[in-house]
C-alpha cells in the first residue's frame, strides 16, 4: 500500500527523551475502508478507491449508494485512489491498515488549505503596508500597481487583492513521530494543510 486518508484532528505537541518539544499534527485514520479494487483487464491501471468520513445515506446519489453497497461499506464523505503494485490481495469493505508505515518514515500529505475569503494585499501576499501613525491615510491600502511611462501597462500576475486560500496544497517529506494503532492515530512532525476535521491524502514519500 502507498497511502492512506485521514482527516486532521489538530495540532498538538510531544516531547522528546532528551527534553526537546517537537509540534505535532494529529490525524485520525478511523473508519478508511476499501470501496473498490481496480485491475488492469478492465480498467488499465492498478489501483485500490478508498473511502473515508461518515456521511448520510440521504445525500449519496443513487448510484453511488450501489457502489457502496457492492463493497458492502456505508457511504462515505471522500472518495480517493491509491495505487498497489497486486490489488488482489485486498477486497473491498476492508479496512486500510497502517502496517505500511512505521515512526520514523516520511510521508507527503496533500490537503486543501484554509479559506480566508476575499483578502487584501496585506494579509494574501504580507504587502508591508503604509504608516500606522497618526494622520496618514494609507495603512493596509495597496500601492502603485502600474508601471513607467513604457510600457504604460500592468503586468500580468501583478499581486493584488482577492480570494485567498482553498487550494490543495502538499507537504513533502513529513516524519512519521509515533503511530497510535489503538487508536487509529497518526502522529506527524510539524504542520500540515488544512483546518481540523479536513481530508488529507497520506502518501508515502518517494524523495526521502
Amino acid at each position: 500500500m502507498s497511502g492512506i486518508l485521514g482527516i486532521k484532528v489538530g495540532m498538538s505537541q510531544v516531547f522528546t527523551s532528551e527534553g526537546e518539544r517537537v509540534p505535532v499534527t494529529l490525524v485520525n485514520t478511523a473508519g478508511c475502508a476499501i470501496v473498490q479494487l481496480k485491475n488492469k483487464e478492465k480498467d488499465g491501471y492498478e489501483a485500490v478507491q478508498v473511502g473515508i468520513g461518515e456521511k448520510s445515506i440521504r445525500k449519496v446519489s443513487k448510484p453511488l449508494q450501489k457502489h457502496f453497497e457492492k463493497a458492502q461499506t456505508k457511504p462515505t464523505r471522500w472518495l480517493r485512489e491509491f495505487k498497489v503494485e497486486n490489488p488482489s490481495q485486498y477486497k473491498a469493505g476492508q479496512a486500510m491498515p497502517l502496517d505500511f508505515l512505521k515512526p520514523g518514515d516520511f510521508v507527503d500529505v496533500r490537503g486543501t488549505t484554509k479559506g480566508h475569503g476575499f483578502s487584501g494585499g496585506v494579509k494574501r501576499w504580507s504587502f508591508q503596508g503604509g504608516p500606522g501613525a497618526h494622520g496618514s491615510r494609507f495603512h493596509r491600502r495597496g500601492g502603485s500597481i502600474g508601471n513607467h511611462t513604457y510600457p504604460k501597462h500592468v503586468f500580468k500576475g501583478k499581486k493584488m487583492p482577492g480570494h485567498y486560500g482553498v487550494d490543495t496544497c502538499t507537504v513533502l517529506n513529513v516524519r512519521v513521530v509515533d503511530i497510535l494503532k489503538d487508536e487509529n492515530l497518526l502522529v506527524l512532525h510539524g504542520a500540515v494543510p488544512g483546518a481540523s476535521r479536513g481530508l488529507l491524502e497520506i502518501r508515502k514519500s518517494q524523495r526521502s
